[in-house]
C-alpha cells in the first residue's frame, strides 16, 4: 500500500496522540481531541502549504484555516474509529516496516531514539500509533474504491472537449525535500542545506535517487522514491518549476529553495507541447473522469461519517 503520511506529521501528532490532557477542541463519539493535538497539527497543516502562523495578519483567516485544521483531525479520528469498527487489522510486519522508514528519515535509530525521548514517549507508543494510521488509511481506501469510467462516458467526454485538448510541455520528475519552517534562523536553514548535500553527493557517487528519496526525504512523495509523475508548469512552486523546467533529463539539481525547505530534483523526461491523438486523449479523460469520480466519492463518505458519528466542537462559534 502507498502511505501517504508524512513522517514529520507522525512525529508531530506522536507527544498528544493518545489522550493528553488540556482544553478539549473537539470531541468525536467521546473521544478528545485537544487544544494542543490541534495546535501542535496546526502549525503543520500551514507548513504544508508554504505558510506559518505568524505570517497570517487576518483574524478571520487565522480562524477559517485553524477550522479547516480541526475538520481534518475529525475526520481522521473518524476513519480510525470505522477501522475499529470493521475490525481492520495491521500486521505486526507492515508496522515495523513503517517504523523502520520513520527512523531512516529521521536520521538513524540515534536520532529516532532522542526524538521520541524528548517527546516523552518510546518505541512502541509510536508503532502503535503507526498501526492507527496504517488503519484510518486502509478502510479509507477501502470506503472510496470507485469504478472504470465506462468507455462510453469517457467517449462522450471527449468528443465535447476534443476541440480543446493539447499536450502542455510537461516533465517528469523525483524529489527530496529538507523541510525549513518559513521563520527558521540561519544556521536552521543551512543545516537543512547540508543535510540534503549530504544526499546529493551520495547519488552522484552512484546511489540510487529513489532509494535515497526513501529514507531521507520528509515529502508525502518518500515513499514512492520522490516519484512526481508528469507535471506542466503552473502546477508547483515558482522556484521549483524553474529549476525542473531548465534541468536536462537525467542531471541532478542543486539544491533549491522554496518555501517549503531545499529540494533535490532528478528530471526523468522533458515533454515538448503537442496536440495529443485520440488514443492520448481518451487516456486523458479516463484518467482525469477517474480522479474527479475519487475526489466526489471521498467527500461524499467523510460527510457519511461526520453525519452518522457524534461529533462535539468546543467553543465553535
Amino acid at each position: 500500500m502507498k502511505l501517504k503520511t508524512l513522517l514529520i506529521l507522525l512525529m508531530m501528532w506522536l507527544p498528544v496522540a493518545f489522550g493528553s490532557n488540556g482544553p478539549v477542541a473537539a470531541r468525536v463519539n467521546g473521544e478528545d481531541i485537544t487544544e494542543f493535538r490541534l495546535e501542535r497539527y496546526f502549525a503543520e497543516y500551514l507548513e504544508d502549504q508554504g505558510r506559518a502562523v505568524g505570517s497570517i495578519r487576518n483574524p478571520k483567516a487565522y480562524k477559517q484555516l485553524r477550522q479547516k485544521a480541526l475538520d481534518a483531525l475529525i475526520d481522521r479520528e473518524l476513519l480510525w474509529q470505522e477501522a475499529l469498527k470493521r475490525g481492520v487489522v495491521i500486521s505486526d510486519a507492515t508496522v515495523q516496516s513503517q517504523v523502520e522508514q520513520t527512523r531512516q528519515a529521521i536520521g538513524g535509530a540515534e536520532k529516532f531514539a532522542r526524538r521520541l525521548e524528548d517527546a516523552g514517549f518510546d518505541e512502541a507508543a509510536f508503532a502503535e500509533y503507526t498501526r492507527r494510521e496504517l488503519a484510518a488509511q486502509q478502510v479509507f481506501a477501502e470506503l472510496t474504491k470507485v469504478a472504470e469510467p465506462d468507455d462510453k462516458q469517457v467517449r462522450a467526454f471527449y468528443e465535447e472537449h476534443r476541440s480543446e485538448m493539447r499536450r502542455p510541455e510537461e516533465v517528469q520528475a523525483r524529489h527530496i525535500l529538507i523541510k525549513v519552517p518559513q521563520a527558521a534562523d540561519a544556521a536552521t536553514v543551512e543545516a537543512a542545506r547540508l543535510r540534503l548535500v549530504e544526499m546529493q553527493v551520495k547519488i552522484s557517487q552512484g546511489a540510487d535517487f529513489a532509494s535515497v528519496a526513501r529514507t531521507g526525504s520528509e515529502d508525502a512523495s518518500a515513499s514512492d522514491g520522490g516519484n512526481l509523475g508528469y507535471f506542466p508548469r503552473g502546477r508547483m512552486l515558482p522556484e521549483f518549476e524553474a529549476a525542473a523546467f531548465a534541468q536536462a533529463p537525467g542531471a541532478l539539481s542543486e539544491p533549491v529553495r522554496t518555501p517549503l525547505g531545499w529540494h533535490l530534483i532528478q528530471v526523468q523526461n522533458h515533454l515538448e507541447a503537442t496536440d495529443v491523438t485520440e488514443v492520448q486523449g481518451l487516456e486523458m479523460v479516463r484518467a482525469y473522469l477517474a480522479r474527479q469520480q475519487q475526489a466526489e466519492v471521498r467527500l461524499q463518505v467523510l460527510a457519511q461519517l461526520r453525519s452518522s458519528n457524534r461529533i462535539e466542537r468546543i467553543n465553535d462559534d
